[in-house]
């Protein structure tokens, strides 16, 4: 069996399927542990009452999946054909198996401006699941206007101070239900027309440099944290025209992993209404590896 990916999906695969008996290869093209190795305290993962960093996570799920067999290559998936078996092609060559699991999991949209990805984890997120508790009492900005961003806002409402919503339009993308939900919550206040151009701070996330489109007139406004909801996208492109896709690009599956043609299974955040957090990602991939070991089996 190959495994395509190695974040927590991936990894918890490759850790059940090497103990089930399954001759076994993870290829991930980077670094292992996926969007979780950016999170500098996980505190929602069973076992680890005082938290964990992500990368130390990740190291832990590696570590044990390897010790049961697991084979790991860092290799880039380029292709997959199908004969009699799987042939993957990748960037260290053509492997053959009976089964895939697809990890690949999927990447946040960046805003893409000064200060981004050097306060990452300092002030600047992608889940407001994540790390909204870190914020309670503070001062945050959501950028974005659908309805991931107004579920943020919502969310963060609860914990935080004050919540701004930054959307560069002079309307909401989000359903009608959930502006209702937004406009009656008194915490939350939108900053319409408006775009983020520089996100400040020094060793940590002090300020926002905002510009309004239609006046172009510029500001700043002092926050604690900023939650970035422009959209997420699934790591599909060699996949696309091998299993069926949402129209959102992810990878649809059932209730057992399995995706369209048989033999090839989903995990993690890849898949169609996955909830982006660690153990549902885990627990994807232990239910991708299980139902690929009976595929392979029978």
């Amino acid at each position: 069996m190959i495994i395509i990916g190695g974040g927590p999906a991936g990894l918890t695969a490759g850790l059940y399927a090497a103990r089930a008996g399954l001759k076994s290869i993870l290829l991930e093209r980077g670094n292992f542990g996926g969007q979780i190795v950016n999170a500098r305290l996980v505190e929602n993962y069973p076992g680890f009452p005082e938290g964990i960093s992500g990368t130390e996570l990740v190291e832990f799920m590696q570590r044990q999946a390897t010790k049961y067999g697991l084979e790991t290559t860092p290799a880039e998936v380029t292709g997959v054909n199908k004969g009699s078996t799987y042939e993957v092609a990748t960037s260290k060559g053509n492997i053959q198996a009976k089964s895939i699991i697809i990890a690949a999991g999927a990447e946040y949209r960046k805003l893409a401006v000064a200060g981004e990805e050097r306060l990452s984890g300092r002030g600047v997120s992608y889940c407001a699941t994540c790390d909204g508790f870190f914020f309670r009492d503070r001062e945050v900005a959501v950028v974005g206007g659908g309805d991931t961003a107004i579920t943020d806002a919502l969310e963060l409402a609860q914990h935080c101070r004050k919540v701004y919503i930054i959307h560069r339009r002079d309307q909401l993308r989000a359903t009608k239900a959930m502006q209702e939900k937004a406009f009656s919550q008194p915490k939350i206040e939108l900053l319409w027309n408006t775009v983020v151009q520089e996100i400040v701070g020094d060793k940590m996330l002090s300020s926002l440099h905002l510009q309004n489109v239609k006046t172009g007139q510029s500001s700043d406004l002092e926050i604690d944290g900023v939650f970035v909801a422009v959209g997420i996208k699934p790591n599909n492109q060699v996949f696309s025209q091998l299993v069926d896709l949402d129209e959102a690009g992810f990878i649809i599956t059932d209730e057992l992993m399995r995706t369209s043609p048989p033999g090839i299974f989903a995990a993690g955040d890849v898949r169609h209404n996955s909830f982006r957090q660690v153990i549902t990602a885990a627990g994807d991939g232990a239910a991708a590896a299980m139902s690929a070991f009976r595929y392979v089996k029978e």
